[in-house]
């Protein structure tokens, strides 16, 4: 039982499945354009913006807007938009910015579907700019017009010749898309990639972002079959959740390089007051890109240079560059680069070594960076890097050349280009030098090897290319599903403290409540008892056993240590009586008597092992953040610490831990065991779910976290709560929606077989891989309406585009059946986004054992629900005329079907 994956609809009048034009079509493709404010007067944005789009043969036509005069520029224009009586795309607004909401509306009266709006004086002045804002965005709604801007330099499709902006000219067609917050910046930049050569498929100066941001652009590029990678040149980061689901998707097939400047605090200040926006923490931004398989870069010429590499050479496999030098010098200084930057020398094996010594001379190096002597000729460079890339342990080339008396920069140049694809290898070159070299660089780089001036520069961006090829294989490696309790259990529970908490006014719980919270994700606690007299505390203490410790219990301060509030290794009932007094007396004399209500003790930890700390802050702009590193109490001082976004998997979590330094000491040390980072992954698996799960607590800290080789214990917990009077819609979002658990159901067959129906998760790549395993030829050809291989449809590329889901884009849902060896996955539905709509387009596929038992009938009604619940209008799907069974499936939940060439096309509308 199958529903096929539809094929690419050439004709609109066939487009049943809704696969329309796309909104941003109107703003980058406009069959027709209306310039508000067109004028004749030198120097003007008016002026240069008509004489872009009249001078740019995009093949449309171009109307003034002007009530004052009949024509501009030789071309007739008229006084408002609404008087051209013709169909028009986009409107060009720029005339001043208090005029823009009453030109919005007339825009939306003549069926406008995209506006750029040029002009300033909007957030970035103040109050009365908001203000403005918010009419302009509320009229766009109205009508459901596309907004670029406002404040911003408009757009550039150099390949369909289309030049709405105010820029100097138009830049040269590429395959580069680049977006700008700063318009001054990027007309600096096209100034510069005229001079350099470089082309772009689009040009975006996005301004202040009222309407279209990061992810629409995104998104919109990642489709453009022009465009092979996108750079951005960011100042705030508007939408987190849509640039993040949006890069995320997009990355996977095309690079997108980042540099956002900000990472100094005036600098952020600076970019602050520019856009209106708060920058956030630069920090968190980094783990933000991290996370969706973005690659941040540190300056402009970095933009491009490294851009320019991925889009002709391979990605590395791993950090090991082979360097090929004919001098010493240049070697040592890209090797500095390329260590100080994470990157390592490949370290040569013998029989590479054995190789190059028959190819080489006596003299040469004989280690990496490997010298082949001021004298070499191109064959000897050529057979150098031949037997430096057929190294097993080289992920990558970076050949240098000095121009010496003996040298032929153009002839060894002509050797290499030979060398320009190495499969899984990327090769640089570094032709060092002015003139006598620019004839050797230029045929390498024509012939597709990225060719810089100084090797320092090709070490630099090798670095990049290889951090950002591992976080890529990371965010996609299979991760293992931790063993967690049952959920409806632990979420009850924390239900209670909370509202218990909130209940008394309170934002902070107690050390004990908040254990018991940590306890309900499966956290090992120490064993907490709470003592309101000396009596209780000696009785605690003599249940739990001596060595015991006493800490202050208070549902009003948080760090117990500043007010005397801990005492340790306390031995006999007396010592307990006495620390219980002593931490009373210390409350009272330096905060009052109000805050002590008594002590909890616990036992003393004698066991050797780590402090770490594990916590959670809110972001303004990526909501909850979670942080990992080295704890105790000096935490603060060595700053030894990790961020990253929730949810977690267990490959997220390793990384987390791999990027501190405390992660080395956890590998065992000096005769030390090592921690079992497997345990410890799960652990923050665990903890990542509690934050994502539970949006009423603002922040949360386990300090100290203590690890050994024998367990993982928190011997002390801190929860904040945020305050009752905020509503749950105004608390913090997260940036990543985490899985969505409220879509598992539990059916059974129509023969009584249990099995359940559950969102997809990373973890099932595995039962995934076996469940094509089981499908028969019958089925794949249903399926996908041909013969695809079981090679084709496991390969790990393509299980990941199925496993890893982002929730806000779509949803996949998997039959869960009892197998021989276990639970095995029964069956797949998948709603999947159509672009540019509402709709989603629905997919299904049931494993041949499990057919006609009625998981069909149960996975597009689960599916069919799903998709209401996340505001679908419609659900749609195709199907071969001669799919009986599907059809009737269909049919059961109120499908209407439309027959066309073979085919049907399904639909259910569902608002």
């Amino acid at each position: 039982m199958t529903v096929q994956t539809p094929a690419p609809i050439a004709d609109a009048s066939s487009d049943i499945l809704g696969v329309e034009r796309q909104p941003l079509d109107a703003i980058f493709h406009p069959r027709s354009v209306a310039v508000i404010g067109a004028t004749e007067k030198e120097g003007s944005v008016g002026r240069t913006i008509l004489w872009n789009l009249l001078s740019s043969p995009f093949g449309g036509t171009v109307y003034p807007v002007n009530p004052t005069r009949p024509a501009i520029l030789g071309v007739k224009a008229y006084a408002s938009i609404g008087a051209i009586g013709e169909p028009v795309d986009l409107a060009v607004i720029v005339t001043p910015a208090k005029s823009a909401p009453g030109l919005m509306a007339e825009c939306g009266l003549a069926g406008v579907r995209g506006v750029i709006i040029i002009s300033a004086g909007f957030k970035e002045i103040g109050p009365d700019g908001v203000e403005l804002e918010r009419q302009v965005l509320e009229v766009a709604r109205r009508y459901g017009i596309r907004v670029i801007g406002p404040n911003c330099l408009g757009i550039m499709n150099p390949v369909g010749a289309f030049n709405a902006t105010f820029a100097a000219g138009i830049a040269r067609p590429g395959r580069v898309g680049f977006v700008s917050q700063s318009g001054a910046l990027l007309t600096a930049i096209l100034d510069w990639a005229a001079h350099e050569n470089v082309g772009f498929s689009s040009i975006v100066s996005l301004g202040s972002m009222l309407d279209v941001g990061w992810g629409d652009v995104i998104d919109y590029l990642g489709d453009d079959p022009n465009t092979d990678s996108i750079v951005i040149y960011m100042e705030t980061i508007g939408d987190a959740r849509a640039f993040l689901s949006s890069a995320r998707e997009v990355a996977l097939t095309k690079p997108i390089i980042v540099i956002k400047p900000g990472r100094t605090a005036q600098a952020a200040k600076a970019a602050a007051s520019h856009t209106g926006s708060l920058t956030g923490s630069d920090d968190v931004l980094d783990s933000a890109f991290r996370r969706a398989g973005v690659l941040r870069v540190d300056s402009i010429s970095e933009l491009f240079e490294v851009s320019e590499i991925l889009a002709k050479q391979p990605r590395p496999a791993g950090r090991r560059l082979s360097i090929v030098t004919n001098a010493g010098g240049p070697g040592v200084l890209a090797t500095d680069a390329l260590i100080s930057g994470g990157g390592e020398l490949t370290e040569l094996t013998p029989e590479t070594m054995d190789r190059l010594n028959a190819v080489l001379p006596a003299v040469w190096s004989h280690n990496n960076p490997i010298d082949i002597i001021g004298d070499a000729p191109p064959e000897r460079y050529a057979k150098a890097l031949e037997v430096a890339a057929a190294d097993p342990e080289t992920d990558g080339l970076l050949v240098i050349l000095t121009p010496q008396a003996m040298t032929d920069p153009t002839a060894t140049a002509r050797a290499l280009a030979r060398y320009a694809r190495i499969e899984g290898k990327p090769v640089l070159a570094s032709w060092m030098g002015g003139e006598d070299v620019a004839e050797g660089a230029a045929v390498l780089r024509e012939a597709g090897i990225p060719t810089f001036a100084y090797p320092d520069t090709a070490c630099v961006l090798f670095n990049h290319l290889w951090r950002y090829a591992d976080n890529l294989r990371a965010l996609y490696e299979t991760p293992t599903l931790p063993v967690a309790p049952e959920r409806g259990e632990f979420r009850e529970e924390v239900d209670r403290i909370i509202a218990v908490v909130a209940a008394e006014g309170r934002t902070l719980l107690t050390e004990y409540e908040s254990k018991k919270v940590l306890a309900a994700y499966g956290i090992p606690i120490t064993d907490t008892e709470i003592a309101r007299t000396p009596d209780e505390a000696v009785a605690a203490a003599d249940e739990i056993g001596y060595p015991v410790v006493s800490k202050l219990l208070s549902r009003t301060i948080t760090h117990k240590t500043d007010v005397g509030g801990v005492c340790l290794n306390l031995r006999t009932p007396e010592q307990v009586v006495e620390a219980f007094e002593k931490i009373r007396d210390s409350v009272t004399a330096k905060v009052g008597a109000e805050h002590f209500e008594g002590v909890t003790i616990q036992p003393m930890i004698n066991w050797t092992g780590y402090e770490l700390i594990v916590g959670s802050t809110p972001d303004p702009q990526f909501g909850p953040v979670l942080l990992f590193g080295m704890g105790g109490q000096l935490v603060e001082v060595f700053r030894d610490r990790s961020l990253a976004l929730p949810p977690l998997n267990t490959t997220l979590a390793r990384r987390l831990i791999e990027r501190t330094k405390i992660a080395t000491a956890l590998r065992g040390v000096r005769g030390r065991r090592p921690i079992d980072t497997d345990v410890l992954a799960a652990l923050l698996v665990r903890f990542s779910e509690l934050v994502a799960e539970q949006p009423r607590i603002a922040e949360i800290d386990i300090n100290p976290l203590l690890a050994s080789p024998e367990r993982i214990l928190a011997l002390d917990a801190r929860v904040v709560l945020h305050p009752a009077s905020v509503p749950d819609e105004d608390l913090p979002r997260l940036a990543i929606r985490p899985y969505p658990y409220d879509y598992a159901r539990d059916y059974a067959t129509t023969d009584g077989v249990p099995f359940a129906v559950r969102p997809i998760r990373p973890e099932d790549e595995p039962g995934v891989a076996r469940f094509h395993a089981s499908l028969s030829a019958r089925t794949v050809r249903a399926r996908y309406g041909t013969d695809l291989a079981l090679t084709e449809r496991t390969a790990h590329e393509r299980l990941t585009r199925i496993c890893f889901v982002d929730y806000d884009r779509e949803i996949a849902l998997v039959a869960e059946a009892p197998g021989a060896g276990g639970p095995e996955i029964a069956g797949v539905v998948r709603l999947s986004r159509v672009h540019a709509t509402e709709d989603k387009q629905l997919t299904l596929v049931i494993a041949d054992a499990w057919q006609r038992r009625g998981i069909g009938t149960q996975m597009v009604r689960s599916a069919i629900a799903v998709a209401r619940k996340e505001g679908t209008e419609r659900v749609i799907a195709r199907l071969s005329e001669d799919n009986h069974p599907m059809r009737d499936l269909l049919a059961e939940h109120g499908f209407v079907f439309e027959g066309r060439d073979g085919q049907l096309f399904a639909s259910l509308g569902l608002r």
